[in-house]
């Protein structure tokens, strides 16, 4: 789910950053899309990162299994 995520903030990000989609003056006059699209992609960028990290250290536990047999009932 992370990397997901973190995929779809770059996107959004360089989307914002080449300014690949215009946007309406009310809204270009209110933010500055650039700005927002490099904080997009570094998030997505550290998201990523994370996500690859959180899932290295799952990989790394190890499960033990305990069998217990019960003794056989005495032979009468």
């Amino acid at each position: 789910m992370g990397i997901g995520i973190g995929i779809f903030l770059i996107v959004l990000g360089l989307i914002g950053v080449t300014g690949a989609v215009t946007l309406p003056d009310a809204i270009q006059d209110n933010i500055a899309t650039e700005t927002l699209g490099w904080i997009f992609l570094i998030v997505g960028i550290i998201a990523i990162v994370l996500a690859l990290v959180m899932n290295q250290q799952r990989q790394k536990a190890t499960y033990v299994e305990e069998r217990r047999v019960d003794p056989q009932p005495p032979a009468r």
